[in-house]
C-alpha cells in the first residue's frame, strides 16, 4: 500500500466551495472509480486556513495511474468541475507527494 498526500491551496475565501465540491461531487465519482480516501483535514492551528489536506490509499503506482487517469478524464467530473468553477477558480495550486511506509510504520 502506498499513500498520496495532496494539499490544495485555495483561492482566498474558496475553501468552503472546495469542501462542498468534495462532499457532493468528487467523493461519489471516486467511489465510481474505486479511489480510496484515507482522510481529509483542514488547518485548525498554524499554517494557512485556506488549505485542504487529504490522503489517498493506492495498491501500487500502477493502480494509482489507472484509477486517477480514469477519474481525471471522466466526462461527468469534467462537466461538474467546470460548473463549480463557473464564477472563478477555487484552487490556486496543488501539491502532491507519494508516501511509502517505512517497515516500522503503524500504517502499511
Amino acid at each position: 500500500m502506498i499513500y498520496e498526500l495532496r494539499i490544495y491551496h485555495c483561492v482566498p475565501g474558496q475553501l468552503p466551495a472546495l469542501l462542498n465540491r468534495f462532499d457532493t461531487i468528487t467523493l461519489k465519482l471516486w467511489e465510481k472509480h474505486d479511489i480510496k480516501q484515507a482522510g481529509f483535514w483542514t488547518v485548525g492551528i498554524g499554517g494557512s486556513n485556506q488549505d485542504l489536506y487529504y490522503l489517498l490509499a493506492w495498491d501500487s503506482l500502477a493502480d494509482r495511474e489507472k484509477k486517477w487517469n480514469a477519474f481525471a478524464s471522466d466526462p461527468e467530473w469534467l462537466e461538474k468541475k467546470a460548473a463549480t468553477e463557473a464564477a472563478g477558480q477555487i484552487v490556486a495550486s496543488v501539491n502532491n507527494q507519494i508516501l511509502m511506509p517505512t517497515k516500522f510504520s503503524a500504517v502499511q
